[in-house]
């Protein structure tokens, strides 16, 4: 026995070191890819390298480990456009959760309580709404929440003042209501702009000993600002509903109109006594048992309309997918999303587009049809080629999102949405657009032969292009950005003025779905930048990038990226830096161009291009340039056409 005893110790040793390979928590493994399958746009696939084949996630990409633990997911300006899963509650060693810059939506989800490591949470520069989860009062050690510049609304938790190692706090610019939590006794004290929440009755923020950096602007607060917080700058208090003498640059009173503070009953009629000591108590009585009764009433007509709605209103998305379907978390859809936007039946679409015969375009993951209306307009209908087996949930909030987001165009260089069509039999998911009689501005430039695009015509749908993008970016609240903007993009109506659609952003979200779905989608035409350009940031730096290679495919009539003459961005810049070489830009095509016009043409591609996207300028500031700059009169048609000259004198 005692000769054994060494062996047995040495494989025991041999195990320890075999299972703590293995070590890593299946758990924090399972959570990290429940975040990412709530992803559904990720165009640098920052992300790829996320798979349940690697039990070890210490290498993934913005994953940081301690002890084989999950302690740091920092995954900023990945470009990423989801939701926060609430698997994310799994990661319980998790202490810093950094996921600024993307554009996360839907919910803050409550298990986020379950982190009680978690010391910093910056969520900010994302689209998040709703409320916060009463459930952060539960992070005991954070010292840092970043929540500014997103969409949440409703009134602080009081919970917040629980946290009495926070530090810094940032919820400026959202739709916070209400008013700021946060009372003292008479033990509170204040020296050097710090305070010390010494009293036992303090509550809300005034319990909060720590918190030295916090900014509240940019809401809807109301009401006065706690007196333990005004030690803070006044700046932090700006661009809200403040009746106070603290606060400065508050907002108008007309936007404040829906947010006054309602004040509790028991102070209204208690002033009103002490103003009227005559009024006689079976009155106040009175009054109390009225409004007691009129609350109830609300509350049971509350009640029985959300049971009403309820059917329509939710439904279960699987952020992980399992055979049994227990891993699922409710979602809430809302069905009034759509109210504004008409909807079109499967029916009529099939009459005006005679039973979906007359195809006008077509790619792997959608078919475009032509029809017209029983009252007269000719309109595209573009149709998902997607089963109702990979329909989830998920991609029906992304839909109804898309469309919502299409329905706010209204301009003439951009494309209308004229409705939307959602059907259970057959499974249904079309948009229906005005038709633009011309086709794309790309069959024009690549398939028509001996193209016909006067220099003027170039012009001018350029100059439509720049129009339509400045409305979109600087117009809209929230801007609205193309997905892929290209030739492609850029449909002609029968006059020639150009009209931006963006299907490719709803293109993504299918591809993002079928990519989890372990299909592989193969063919489809794609009419775009090569692939290092094609993963760049969606964003308007980014609209302003491709504009500029837009410009230059417009007057050279060269595609943007082809695999024998490469680049055009590449091509050109020989060109470009050298005015006395800009005329090897133009389309050999071309007969007759503007000098002055190619100058100022140039001038904008060089603008749009620069490797910085810091150092772009906007579209307000582009598209006034060509305005002010380039000449697309009638005159100018005249100029380059020697016959127009010759009919004009005949006239005459």
């Amino acid at each position: 026995m005692g000769s054994l005893r060494p062996l047995l110790l040495l494989l025991a040793f041999l195990g320890s070191l075999f299972l703590s390979c293995d070590s890593f928590s299946y758990d924090e493994v399972t959570a990290l890819v429940a975040i990412k399958e709530a992803i559904y746009e990720d165009p640098l696939s920052f992300l790829s390298g996320w798979s349940t084949l690697d039990k070890n996630p210490c290498g993934w990409r913005g994953v940081i480990c301690y002890q084989d633990h999950v302690q740091i997911l920092n995954l900023t300006k990945f470009s990423l456009r989801g939701f926060l899963s609430p698997e994310l509650g799994k990661l319980t060693f998790l202490q810093q959760l950094i996921l600024r810059n993307n554009t996360f939506v839907g919910t803050i989800p409550q298990q986020i309580g379950m982190l009680k490591n978690l010391t910093v949470l910056d969520l900010s520069s994302n689209q998040l709404s709703g409320p916060i989860p009463p459930e952060i009062g539960e992070l005991t050690n954070i010292t840092k929440i970043n929540l500014r510049s997103n969409g949440l609304s409703g009134s602080l938790p009081k919970e917040l003042g629980n946290l009495m190692n926070l530090v810094e706090l940032n919820l400026d610019r959202n739709k916070f209501r209400g008013s700021i939590p946060g009372k003292t006794g008479s033990s509170f004290s204040s020296d050097n702009h710090r305070r010390f929440a010494s009293d036992m009755n303090a509550t809300g923020f005034c319990h909060s000993s720590q918190l030295k950096n916090a900014d509240f602007s940019y809401n809807f607060f109301v009401g006065s600002i706690p007196q333990c917080l005004k030690y803070l700058p006044r700046s932090s208090f700006q661009g809200n509903c403040f009746h106070d003498e603290y606060s400065i640059l508050q907002r108008s009173a007309q936007q404040c109109a829906g947010v006054q503070p309602i004040k509790p009953p028991s102070r209204s009629i208690i002033g009103h006594i002490h103003q009227k000591a005559r009024q006689p108590t079976w009155l106040f009585s009175l009054e109390i048992v009225t409004g007691a009764f009129l609350f109830c009433f609300i509350i049971v007509a509350v009640v029985r309309a959300i049971k009403s709605c309820k059917p329509k209103s939710s439904a279960i998305i699987p952020w992980k997918k399992t055979s049994s379907g227990k891993d699922q978390t409710a979602l809430s859809i809302d069905g009034e999303l759509l109210k504004d936007v008409p909807r079109l039946s499967r029916q009529e679409l099939e009459v005006a587009c005679e039973d979906f015969s007359n195809i006008i375009g077509s790619s792997h993951d959608s078919v475009v049809y032509k029809g017209t209306m029983k009252d007269g307009p000719e309109i595209a209908v573009i149709s998902l080629c997607i089963s109702e087996e990979l329909w989830t949930n998920c991609l029906e909030l992304c839909f109804q999102t898309e469309v919502i987001d299409l329905a706010r165009l209204n301009h003439e260089n951009t494309s209308k949405l004229l409705g939307y069509c959602k059907e259970c039999n057959p499974f249904t998911r079309m948009l229906v657009f005005e038709y633009a009689s011309n086709g794309t501005l790309y069959e024009h430039l690549h398939y028509v032969e001996d193209c016909q695009f006067s220099w003027t015509r170039r012009m001018r749908i350029a100059i439509g292009i720049a129009r339509g993008l400045r409305y979109m970016h600087t117009e809209l609240e929230p801007p609205f950005t193309i997905s892929e903007l290209n030739s492609s993009s850029v449909y002609l109506t029968e006059d020639f003025s150009p009209k931006l659609v963006d299907f490719e952003s709803w293109k993504m979200m299918l591809t993002k779905s079928e990519k989890n779905s372990g299909i592989i989608c193969n063919g489809g035409a794609y009419h775009g930048l090569p692939e290092a350009l094609e993963r760049r940031h969606m964003d308007m730096q980014s609209n302003i990038f491709a504009f500029g290679v837009l410009l230059l495919e417009i007057i050279s009539g060269r595609p943007p990226y082809c695999k024998d003459k490469g680049c055009v961005v590449d091509w050109a810049a020989q060109y470009l830096e050298q005015p006395e070489m800009m005329c090897h830009l133009v389309d050999p095509g071309l007969r007759y161009f503007n000098h002055d016009s190619l100058r100022i043409v140039c001038e904008v591609v060089g603008l749009c291009i620069q490797p910085n996207p810091s150092k772009r300028p906007s579209m307000q500031i582009l598209t006034s340039l060509l305005e002010n700059g380039i000449d697309t009169s009638a005159t100018a048609d005249l100029k380059e056409s020697p016959l127009a000259w010759a009919e004009l004198a005949l006239s005459s």
